[in-house]
């Protein structure tokens, strides 16, 4: 019959092993001898003992810094892609001081890894972690959809800070870019503007399950007052590309990512924000100052870090059976690149 509340010290004692053999052995470590370690967790699965991470986290930072004050660690793990654009590292560092100053309110602390040519690999990583006792991962966004299938997540929780993986399917934290881009559009609609034009990177939106576009023609098909321009969506967007589509539709409000577009906006004879309107969908990664949408990264990255200390302090680990998904909606940024909202007149 099962203990009802099996210990390491009762494993022990039933296979007349040390309980630090025990440990190593439920902990994967190389100085166990493979059938002792076998034998070990085939004695743990039909005892029904479940290994506690936080108190191998405690421990192996209690000996690492000789009894002082124990901090919890987290893993935010980036993944090093050439392919990447240059200006989500921004972005990237402010999700990673949400979670920062989020997991210390909670007793965690957050040690930043990479992954890839200019890190280390998943292998790699998977035993950097475990000899150091870290079994919380916070993966930040990724250019092209990670691989993180050879981490054994049976000692790992994790949190990905995008929409859903599959390798493997994790819970995730996004930004609610649907919802802020429907959001938006209406605040156009309100200031005015009755021909909005979307451009995006085709991976831009393909990365997002077609979010932005989604909401792009959700919007015009639910507004008749608002004229239904294509969207500009390519591999790349260029300077030649950009002014091809805006001279030929001629929105009258410019919805996208680079700020750059501004100055070809104007190269067209448009004067922002006189004629025409101009907003960033995502105000972390422009270089002109104009309105925009506010992803929150450092909300997103303080929310990845409360789940993922609420799901060790459950002592779940492993790959979720049904994955869920947490948003949160973008923040409106006013700028100078939209004209101000007419002054509302006095009742008579």
């Amino acid at each position: 019959m099962a203990d009802s509340h099996p210990t390491l010290r009762s494993l022990a004692k039933i296979l007349n092993l040390s309980r630090t053999t025990v440990s190593d052995a439920l902990r994967g470590s190389p100085r166990v001898d493979p059938d002792t370690a076998t034998r070990v967790k085939q004695a743990a699965r039909a005892a029904g003992y479940e290994r506690n991470p936080l108190a191998g986290a405690l421990m192996s930072e209690l000996r690492r810094s000789r009894g002082s004050t124990f901090r919890g660690v987290l893993a935010a793990v980036d993944f090093n892609e050439p392919a990447r654009p240059n200006d989500a590292a921004r972005y990237h560092r402010e999700l990673v001081l949400g979670a920062e100053s989020r997991a210390t309110a909670l007793g965690f602390k957050v040690e930043q890894f990479a992954v890839g040519p200019a890190g280390v690999s998943v292998q790699r990583l998977n035993s950097i972690l475990q000899s150091r006792g870290i079994h919380g991962v916070i993966l930040l966004p990724a250019w092209d959809e990670p691989d993180l299938s050879k981490l054994d997540w049976t000692q790992f929780a994790g949190v990905y800070t995008d929409y859903i993986i599959e390798r493997p399917a994790l819970h995730s934290v996004c930004p609610d870019h649907y919802r802020s881009l429907l959001a938006a559009l209406q605040r156009l609609a309100a200031l005015g503007y009755r021909r909005p034009g979307l451009f995006l990177k085709k991976h831009q939106d393909e990365r997002l399950q077609f979010r932005w576009s989604a909401a792009f023609r959700t919007f015009q098909e639910s507004h008749p007052d608002t004229q239904a321009l294509p969207p500009l969506i390519e591999e790349t967007i260029t300077q030649e590309n950009f002014i091809a589509w805006f001279r030929r539709h001629q929105p009258d409000v410019v919805i996208g990512h680079p700020t750059e577009a501004i100055g070809w906006m104007q190269a067209c004879g448009a004067q922002v924000p006189a004629t025409h309107g101009f907003i960033c969908l995502n105000s972390h990664m422009k270089s002109h100052p104009c309105a925009g949408l506010d992803l929150q990264p450092s909300t997103l990255g303080a929310r990845a870090a409360e789940l993922l200390v609420a799901q060790l302090q459950r002592n779940e680990t492993g790959i979720p059976k049904w994955p869920s998904t947490t948003t949160i909606p973008a923040r409106w940024i006013n700028g100078p690149t939209l004209r101000p909202a007419a002054p509302k007149l006095p009742a008579p």
